[in-house]
C-alpha cells in the first residue's frame, strides 16, 4: 500500500472508521477518498457504481455499517439485516469489478455462536445458534464474510475479513438507546455525577464478560493485516482478557469520579454469557494490543468531555 494510493475508507465519520483515517494520515497516505453518507448512500448500488467509476480506489477499509446496541438491535431488526447486506454487497461487488487491490472487511465478534467455547476462535464460525438479541447484524455480517471468500475463490479478488471485538474509543455513540455497553455507563456516571444521583442502574446482572479494544488499535491492525495478510481465512482482532461488565462499570466510576451506589436492574437482557475472542492468530501474525483498557477509558472520557455537545 504506497504512500500515493487511493485508498476509500468507507463509513469514514464512524468509531472505526474514523481511526482508519487517523492511522493512515499518520503514516503519511495523502489521497484518501472519503464521503459521508450526505454524498454518497452505499446503500444505493448505482451511486457506489458512479463513485468507483470516478475515483477508482485502489485499496478499501469496509468501516461502514448500521450498528447499535442490544436495544438498537432489538428494535431495528429490519433495518440491521437489509442496510449491512445493501452496504456490504455493494462496495464488494463494485470494488472487484473496478479493480480494487485489495479490500479489507471488518466484521464483528458477534458472528459467534452465543454458547462458543472460550475463547473463541475463527473456525467456530456457523458451528452454533446466535445470540438472539444481535443476530441481524451477525446475519449480514457473516454474509459480507462468505461474500469476501467466495469473490476470492471464484474471481481471485483479495479481499481480507478482520472480526473485532467489543470497541471503544473517541468518536464512540453516547447515546443511551442506541449506544454499545461501554459508551453508556460512560454517559451514566458522568450524568449521575454531574446530578449529584446517589445510584446508578446498569442493566442486567454485571455478571457477563467482555474484551473491550481501543479503536485505535482496531485501526492500527487493520493498517498492518492489509500490508501484511493475504489469506481467506478470517482472524480475530482482540486483546485477549475480558472484563465483567460489573468490573467495567466500577472502573468507569472511578475514572469519572463517581462515588454512588451500582444497582444491578436484572430485569433487562444480559446478553452473550462471555465474549472472549483467542488472538493467536493475530499475534502470530505479528500484531498485538497496546492500548490498556484503563488508560484507553481515560482517553475516552477525556475526548466525551470535550465533544459533549456532539457525542450526546
Amino acid at each position: 500500500m504506497h504512500q500515493d494510493a487511493r485508498i476509500f475508507v468507507a463509513g469514514h465519520r464512524g468509531l472505526v472508521g474514523s481511526a482508519i483515517v487517523r492511522r493512515l494520515q499518520a503514516d503519511g497516505h495523502q489521497q484518501l477518498l472519503l464521503a459521508g453518507r450526505d454524498q454518497l448512500d452505499l446503500r444505493n448500488q448505482a451511486a457506489v457504481e458512479a463513485f468507483f467509476a470516478q475515483h477508482k480506489p485502489e485499496y478499501v477499509f469496509m468501516a461502514a455499517a448500521t450498528v447499535g446496541g442490544i436495544h438498537a438491535n432489538d428494535s431495528y431488526p429490519a433495518e440491521f439485516l437489509l442496510d449491512n447486506l445493501r452496504i456490504q454487497n455493494n462496495v464488494i461487488d463494485t470494488a472487484y469489478r473496478h479493480g480494487t487491490t485489495k479490500l479489507t472487511f471488518l466484521g464483528s465478534s458477534c458472528i459467534y455462536p452465543k454458547l462458543a467455547p472460550q475463547p473463541i476462535r475463527e473456525e467456530y464460525l456457523l458451528t452454533g445458534p446466535l445470540e438472539p438479541t444481535n443476530e441481524w447484524y451477525a446475519v449480514a455480517k457473516i454474509a459480507g464474510i462468505k461474500l469476501c471468500q467466495a469473490y476470492r475463490r471464484q474471481y481471485g479478488f483479495n479481499a481480507i475479513a478482520l472480526m473485532p471485538t467489543n470497541l471503544y474509543g473517541p468518536g464512540d455513540n453516547f447515546d443511551l438507546q442506541t449506544s454499545h455497553v461501554l459508551p453508556a455507563l460512560l454517559r451514566k456516571f458522568h450524568e449521575a455525577k454531574s446530578k449529584g444521583d446517589s445510584q446508578v442502574v446498569m442493566w442486567g446482572t454485571g455478571t457477563p464478560r467482555r474484551e473491550f479494544l481501543h479503536v485505535d488499535d482496531l485501526a492500527d491492525a487493520c493498517v498492518f493485516l492489509t500490508r501484511s495478510y493475504d489469506g481467506e481465512d478470517i482472524v480475530n482482532i482482540g486483546v485477549g482478557e475480558d472484563i465483567s461488565i460489573r468490573e467495567l462499570a466500577e472502573l468507569i466510576a472511578q475514572v469519572t469520579g463517581y462515588e454512588g451506589q451500582i444497582v444491578n436492574d436484572t430485569s433487562k437482557p444480559d446478553g452473550t454469557p462471555r465474549k472472549l475472542l483467542d488472538v493467536s492468530r493475530v499475534n502470530a501474525l505479528g500484531w498485538h494490543a497496546k492500548i490498556p483498557l484503563r488508560e484507553g477509558v481515560t482517553e475516552t472520557y477525556r475526548w466525551f468531555l470535550q465533544n459533549k455537545a456532539k457525542a450526546a
